[in-house]
């Protein structure tokens, strides 16, 4: 029973920080399946946008100024990914790395040259809070959270159903045919890192205004964490979800389920230290699930064609009952 009790009690967490991350998954979503780029930049701005977003609220700013300009930092940081990548010739996941190990050091200078700044609740007007998310009010993270999904989303369906959108969209299928066709593949991808990055740098903001506080290391292994929303939303709403705007809706319900998988492992006794090792595995594992069906469907339909077919009965030559 206190299994059970620790679980429920601690779910409303699980559920606010899945939806946050969710939304630094549709982040990830866009340079992994839509660009098709690995993009590492995104361990790099997990923490700036946060950073960006707690100094200026505690100098004074408004929160959605705050907010804006998180989102406009995560966009030069994925401008300097897509110019490394697309003008230097640098392949794209060696951009990224270099431009997150960039963002650490521009991280510690906004942050004042401290690894961690705090913000309080009590002082300052964040939209999303720790000590809200069992609250039934306006103020709770969830409900905040599933508004800025919702809206991220709606944004994304008209972005990408644009010229420039659907320029992205075919630089990521085919960049080859993409350039035949007289379309600039080097600036869709600088686009594309740039909005990716964006997104994620917006997601830090509200995380960073959730636990109170930004830290320097907040953004380190996020590229897994996104990229197992990703997968576990690919994964289980495959067959359901074909609209774009559903499958977005199906990363960040991936990232739902994801805190909701660590929330049961850690309830049941995990030593917290082990969790990187467990995000890896799920990762690891949800990555093969695809593999294995394809697999084992492509090793069915051999057996089948194999398999010799019945031989027919010619006519008029049915067996004759015995005399």
């Amino acid at each position: 029973m206190n299994f059970f009790s620790d679980l429920l009690n601690a779910l409303p967490g699980a559920v606010a920080q899945g939806l946050i991350w969710g939304l630094m998954a549709i982040g990830v979503y866009i340079t992994f399946k839509v660009l098709d780029l690995a993009d590492l930049t995104v361990d790099g701005t997990m923490c700036t946008g946060g950073a960006v977003c707690i100094m200026l609220m505690t100098h004074g700013v408004n929160v959605w100024v705050a907010l804006l300009c998180a989102f406009v930092a995560g966009l030069l940081a994925g401008a300097i990914t897509g110019i490394l990548h697309t003008v230097m010739g640098i392949p794209a996941i060696l951009a990224g790395i270099l431009t997150q190990l960039a963002l650490f050091s521009i991280n510690l200078r906004i942050m004042g040259g401290k690894a961690n700044q705090a913000i309080n609740p009590d002082k300052y007007n964040l939209l999303v809070s720790l000590r809200n998310v069992k609250r039934l009010t306006l103020e709770n993270p969830i409900l905040v959270a599933i508004v800025f999904t919702v809206v991220v989303i709606a944004l994304l369906y008209w972005f990408f159903g644009t010229e420039l959108g659907s320029g992205i969209r075919a630089t990521g299928a085919n960049p080859n045919m993409s350039r035949a066709q007289g379309i600039n593949v080097d600036r869709n991808k600088v686009f594309g890192l740039m909005l990716s990055n964006g997104i994620v740098a917006l997601s830090s903001a509200l995380y960073s205004q959730y636990q109170g506080f930004t830290d320097v290391n907040a953004g380190r292994g996020a590229i897994v964490i996104g990229l197992a929303a990703v997968i576990i939303g690919e994964v289980l709403f495959a067959r359901l979800f074909h609209n774009f705007a559903l499958k977005l809706l199906g990363v960040a319900l991936g990232a739902v389920i994801y805190y909701i998988v660590i929330q049961i492992v850690l309830t049941l006794g995990l030593n917290s230290n082990d969790l990187k090792l467990l995000s890896a595995a799920v990762v690891a594992i949800f990555l093969a699930v695809p593999y294995w069906k394809g697999k084992y469907f492509r090793g069915a339909a051999k057996k089948a064609v194999a398999a010799p077919a019945p031989a027919p009965v010619a006519a008029g030559k049915e067996d004759e009952p015995n005399a």
